[in-house]
């Protein structure tokens, strides 16, 4: 089980997906430093606000999963998360549709129903996500406008704007060859990331899984249990296996990740290969339109280089003015001799 520090907890939330196996993984590490409990539930809060608003509701899931399995090892957790949960919940559900806040609520039930927290605390929790539907007060400007009226009508412009924007948009992007190779090129890019960051899989950490092969017998055999016989032993063994079970719990919720990164990999080449086939396409038939165009202008060359040689040579016709007298200037022609 690796050592809490605070980067180690930002780093672990910042991969925490919406899958149980993900939730009950770190939470079961956190549960395992709780006497971190209270810089934990800080990170936890800081990094809930910083999180996309479709990941907030896993943080939720989140602190329930920690708050209801830390109860018989201590108090902790309950008492820290209930000074930022009012907070949480309400800037959560700030960002949140109706189906989330439905969720919300469900887990605010079950958190009365097994008397987690007090019933005026729930209350307050409720209110929180209550009140983030209710209109802000509006701002007036010194020319008693109001401004989030005007902000209301600078998006709803925007919408109309992107709205009829639309069919150009779907034009460039499908007819466009920069807007292709910049597709293209940002395809590529996420790709090799992708790739790169499966270099560090945790299939291929050779640590780890030799610490799950070196785990004692008695940790996989029930049967050995029979051979303990004193109490020592059996809290020596019964320390034994919460690491064991943490080290596994964490190591099967990091190839549940993988096994996600890869199923996303290959979603990423699909779609790749789809894309490159629609370039190759277009390209094939640039190719095949300046072929036509090259041979159009080798046949006008053709003919102009034909044309030029059944033209005569002014060089080779006969001087018409050699032998002839010079014709009289104007004087001769008055002259009076």
């Amino acid at each position: 089980m690796s050592s809490f520090s605070e980067s180690a907890l930002e780093k672990k939330l910042s991969e925490l997906s919406n899958s149980q196996q993900s939730v009950q993984t770190l939470s079961l590490w956190i549960i395992h430093h709780r006497k971190h409990a209270s810089l934990i539930v800080k990170v936890w809060h800081r990094e809930l606000k910083k999180a996309k608003s479709n990941r907030k509701l896993t943080f939720l899931y989140l602190a329930n999963d920690v708050i209801q399995n830390s109860k018989k090892k201590g108090p902790e957790f309950t008492k820290d998360f209930e000074t930022v949960l009012v907070d949480a919940c309400s800037h959560v559900a700030r960002e949140a549709d109706e189906n989330c806040k439905k969720h919300m609520e469900r887990l605010l039930n079950i958190w009365k129903e097994r008397s987690l927290y007090r019933n005026d605390f729930i209350q307050q929790l409720k209110l929180a996500i209550e009140d983030s539907n209710s209109p802000k007060p509006a701002v007036v400007s010194s020319n008693d406008k109001v401004i989030e009226e005007k902000k209301a009508v600078k998006r709803s412009y925007q919408k109309i704007q992107d709205e009829e924007d639309d069919d150009d948009d779907d034009y460039r992007s499908h007819n466009s060859p920069r807007t292709m190779d910049t597709s293209a090129a940002q395809l590529t890019e996420e790709l090799v990331k992708a790739l790169q960051d499966l270099e560090n899989a945790a299939s291929g950490d050779a640590a780890v899984r030799q610490k799950i092969a070196s785990l004692p017998q008695e940790v996989q055999d029930v049967s050995l249990l029979e051979k303990i016989t004193d109490k020592e032993a059996a809290d020596k063994l019964s320390k034994t296996v919460d690491e064991a079970c943490l080290l596994l719990a964490e190591y099967n919720g990091r190839l549940a990740a993988e096994l996600e990164d890869r199923r996303q990999l290959a979603r990423m080449l699909t779609e790749y290969i789809s894309s490159q086939k629609e370039a190759l396409g277009e390209r094939e038939k640039k190719l095949e339109e300046y072929k036509q165009k090259l041979a159009r202008v080798t046949q006008v060359r053709k003919e102009l280089k034909s044309h030029i040689q059944s033209l005569p040579d002014l060089s080779l016709l006969p001087n018409v003015t050699g032998g002839l007298a010079p014709l009289p200037s104007a004087g001769d022609l008055f002259s009076t001799d």
